[in-house]
């Protein structure tokens, strides 16, 4: 091996001391450096590894001591070997203080070449052989490394073959197929334990035998190992199918499959043998099975012919109801032209008008080019007394006879029935809207109506002539006595003044039953009308020895006219007050059902009679006997102003009079 340069570090701050040092030491076997002061050579040892070092003592900045210390105070600068340089000759002390700080020689000026040369060299050869010995330990420990990589990777194939071998043996002992391996003549070296459950042999017992012992028939020809007459070169890796032998005798079916290989120049045939008798009894099954299924087969191409003869019956079927259909869509199309009610014919989907009728051309004025696909309502429909489309439907999202009014092209408002029925009309679903033309009925109700009405204030007008007759015959009777004896008694005239107070009182009653009243509806409780009214009540029951107990639930506001619901609760509370014995109860409630708040006044009085039932409402009808018959009448006058509805029920013991207002649409659910 050709010697590689070693490093050697000269440090002076003159720099022809350096040249000298270079002039002795010039050699091929040495790459000299050069540093003029301590920081510089400290800069090169940290890039550099240097077989000695000659280091002047004295320097400005870092001198010799001080960069000797420095380099022996790092680990892989410490080994390098420094020999001092000074010019004159120096005291034991500075000598001994070079050797401290780590100086291996100590040189003094002027030098002798061949002693520096000598020197320099024992140092290189040192450094060579240190060299040398840390590369060899380095080499060791890579061999002893590989070495101890190398016996691992022994253990781990020891162990994988260990394991091979068992896993081996725990397959071939668990194995539900029989394994057998034997030489090249043919004999078995080889069992598992599964011979014993498939042919009934022990391992012992095939000790010596020749693998042909386990199949039918044996082959006669001996100079060729032969299973159920087939060569085993013609077995090698293929699945074959043979009839295999027991110990007892009998045989089954059998699915081998042999393998050999070459060990150690002896021929191993291992041979996988399989019982197949549950696959054989399934394939007779299923042979069995396809015959079923031929026969099955048969029976439905039967069954098919008679079901197509049964088809053809039904398309005749169908064609004799598809000729029904036409025959009511025929009729259909006759009731729709025909019929006297407007009916139109909606899509679902966009609201667009598919076709009306004659009758609807008739009434409304527009011409089926102006109604047909479109999709606004020219009508206008309105819902009548607060009814909406919605409450008109019923559980089945039909419209039944809606009352409303419509208008036609001309601007004429008519009243009419709406109902819609939902149809299904090629495919699409649709909406059979039916409006049926109630103006003129209406106009006869009307007329009919004022009639009754003529009849009623007839009748009113009999009561009011007999209520207001007895207070004016007893105030007549008064003032014909004043005229016959010239002089009244204050009683008397008291008792005339009562009698023309309660004319008044029964005119006044009488004005408030006008439906031309005005009222001033406004949002607000019902429960805080009655709470302020309650008082009053609350102190006519004290005086009549009865109570009264008001149960308010939370209701949503309602458009009432205060005065009114005032007047309407006090009559109905005082009737109660008046048809109960001493220590009677009169319940006042308040609560919410579905679209309604509902108002009840129950007393514990005798109840109402079915006949006086039909009466009650009607002017100057009374069971009282100071009464007008004019109370209940104003109730149902005030209730009819508010859209709200008042009943009797006297089923049970007292009565209950419920007055049901209905809810604001902005307070509906």
């Amino acid at each position: 091996m050709t010697k590689q340069k070693v490093n050697i570090l000269m440090v002076d701050d003159h720099p022809e001391n350096i040249l000298a040092l270079e002039a002795v030491l010039a050699s091929d076997d040495y790459h000299l450096i050069g540093a003029n002061s301590g920081e510089q050579a400290l800069k090169y040892v940290l890039q550099e590894d240097f077989a000695v070092i000659l280091l002047d003592v004295q320097m400005p900045g870092l001198n010799g001591f001080e960069t000797a210390k420095l380099i022996k105070s790092r680990e892989k600068s410490r080994h390098i070997p420094i020999i001092f340089i000074t010019a004159v000759k120096q005291p034991p002390d500075h000598i001994n203080q070079g050797y401290s700080v780590g100086a291996f020689d100590y040189i003094v000026k002027p030098f002798h070449p061949h002693s520096l040369r000598s020197k320099v060299e024992q140092f290189v050869k040192m450094h060579r052989k240190y060299n040398e010995a840390k590369a060899n330990s380095q080499l060791l420990d890579t061999r002893t490394i590989e070495l101890q990589q190398t016996s691992a990777r022994l253990d781990r194939v020891k162990l994988d073959l260990r394991k091979s071998r068992a896993l081996a043996r725990v397959l071939a002992d668990s194995a539900l197929d029989t394994i057998v391996t034997f030489n090249a003549d043919g004999y078995i070296l080889t069992i598992n334990p599964a011979i014993e459950r498939m042919f009934g042999y022990t391992v012992s017992d095939l000790e010596g035998d020749r693998i042909e012992k386990l199949f039918l028939p044996i082959g006669k020809n001996c100079t060729e190992i032969r299973i159920a007459d087939i060569p085993i070169s013609e077995l090698d890796e293929k699945i074959t199918e043979v009839t295999a032998l027991r110990k007892n005798g009998t045989t089954f079916p059998a699915d081998i499959q042999i393998r050999q290989a070459s060990f150690e120049n002896d021929c191993i045939s291992v041979c996988s043998i399989r019982d197949v008798s549950e696959r054989k009894q399934l394939e007779f099954e299923r042979s069995l099975h396809y015959e079923n299924l031929e026969r099955l087969v048969e029976a439905r191409t039967l069954e098919l012919l008679s079901a197509n003869e049964k088809l053809q019956h039904e398309i005749e079927e169908r064609k004799i109801i598809a000729d029904n259909l036409r025959v009511s869509q025929e009729r259909f199309r006759k009731i729709f032209e025909s019929s006297p009610s407007m009916i139109a014919i909606m899509s679902c989907q966009d609201g667009r008008y598919l076709d009306v009728n004659e009758s609807w051309v008739t009434y409304t004025g527009f011409n089926r080019d102006e109604v047909i696909n479109q999709t606004t309502d020219k009508l206008n429909i309105v819902f009548v007394s607060g009814q909406t489309e919605e409450t008109g439907m019923d559980a089945n999202h039909l419209l039944r006879n809606a009352r409303i009014r419509y208008f036609t092209k001309t601007g004429q408002v008519r009243e009419a029935l709406l109902s819609i029925e939902s149809i299904e009309v090629g495919g699409e679903q649709c909406q059979l809207k039916v409006i049926t033309d109630i103006t003129e009925r209406v106009f006869l109700e009307n007329k009919m109506a004022r009639f009754d009405r003529m009849h009623l204030i007839g009748e009113m007008a009999a009561g009011i002539a007999h209520e207001i007759r007895n207070p004016m015959t007893t105030v007549r009777g008064f003032l014909q006595m004043t005229k016959q004896r010239g002089n009244l008694s204050p009683i008397h005239i008291e008792l005339m003044i009562e009698e023309l107070d309660r004319a008044n009182a029964i005119i006044t009653e009488y004005l408030s039953l006008a439906k031309d009243k005005p009222t001033d509806r406004r949002l607000q409780s019902l429960n805080q009308i009655i709470e302020n009214l309650l008082p009053l009540v609350q102190a006519e029951a004290i005086r009549s020895d009865k109570t009264i107990v008001f149960e308010a639930t939370h209701c949503p506001p309602l458009y009432l006219d205060e005065k009114e619901i005032r007047q309407l609760v006090l009559n109905l509370a005082l009737n109660g007050l008046e048809a109960m014995t001493t220590s009677g109860v009169l319940r006042i409630k308040t609560y919410q059902e579905g679209n309604a708040v509902v108002l009840a006044v129950c007393d514990q009085g005798i109840g109402i009679k079915q006949e006086v039932l039909e009466k009650i409402g009607t002017p100057f009808f009374t069971t009282k006997e100071q009464g007008t018959g004019l109370g209940l009448a104003v109730c149902f006058s005030v209730a009819a102003r508010h859209d709200a509805v008042i009943e009797f029920d006297s089923s049970g013991p007292g009565t209950t009079v419920l007055v049901r207002f209905s809810l604001p649409s902005e307070e509906r659910p």
